[in-house]
């Protein structure tokens, strides 16, 4: 009995980590197109120069 907690347990915990592991891909990715598009539609600074798209 013992054994086949064991077996289920680590199923769930490797379901757990693979289902985690492919958001996380999917996180990365739309980061890297809002990355890239800020690239694209960043607008000129007051100075003439070019300014960031982002606020930090």
């Amino acid at each position: 009995m013992i054994p086949l907690l064991v077996v289920l347990l680590l199923a769930l915990i490797l379901f757990g980590a693979g289902f985690a592991l492919k958001a996380l891909w999917w996180i990365a990715v739309i980061v890297l197109i809002v990355w890239a598009l800020g690239f694209v539609f960043r607008s000129a600074g007051s100075g003439g120069g070019r300014g960031r798209w982002y606020r930090w």
